[in-house]
């Protein structure tokens, strides 16, 4: 009987670690920072992530005053944007009523860079759907 219970026991820690290390690894990043140091942790937070993980999905929602990150000629990473999205590591999403209160139209953005109608509610929505979450700051 007890060693019924301890196979019993082996069996159900080695299917939960199995599980652990298939879950699905999906962040999202809540990117509201002008800071440039703020943008360089993040294209560097990217980078590890998907060094460790390559099938992590990640997505940075930009919007208030980090809205310069995806605008051309204003992102100060703007190639390692352009970087990350061209090789699907992340995908990076904009606040259309960030847009709008800053006169900022589509061709303005770097190419790639997607469009949400609400910052906030893209992160409530990933957070629903067991996203990780990260408040890009320091």
């Amino acid at each position: 009987m007890k060693q019924n219970i301890l196979l019993v026991g082996i069996l159900m820690l080695i299917t939960n670690l199995v599980y652990a290390q298939v879950t699905k690894y999906r962040v999202v990043f809540d990117m509201t920072s002008r800071d440039t140091i703020n943008q360089q942790s993040l294209i560097r937070e990217i980078g590890l992530i998907k060094n460790a993980n390559p099938a992590a999905k990640l997505e940075v929602v930009v919007y208030g005053q980090g809205l310069d990150l995806v605008v051309k000629d204003r992102s100060t990473q703007q190639s390692a944007v352009q970087k990350i999205i061209a090789g699907s590591q992340a995908t990076f999403k904009v606040c259309a009523m960030t847009l709008k209160r800053n006169n900022i139209g589509k061709d303005q953005l770097l190419a790639g860079v997607e469009i949400v109608p609400d910052g906030i509610y893209e992160i409530i929505s990933k957070q629903a759907e067991n996203w990780g979450y990260i408040k890009v700051a320091h």
